[in-house]
């Protein structure tokens, strides 16, 4: 039998929800942004 992975999150779901994008769409999601971008964080747009 083929293993079953319970909540399979579509990609294209979870990058509109947690994504490059939508951080930048809130105030709190740009400072979350440039707090890890200070830590030395590469971040790409997805």
């Amino acid at each position: 039998m083929a293993m079953h992975y319970p909540r399979r999150v579509s990609r294209i779901k979870r990058v509109r929800d947690f994504g490059f994008r939508a951080r930048m769409k809130t105030r709190l999601g740009r400072k979350l942004i440039n707090r890890k971008r200070s830590k030395g964080r590469r971040l790409t747009p997805l």
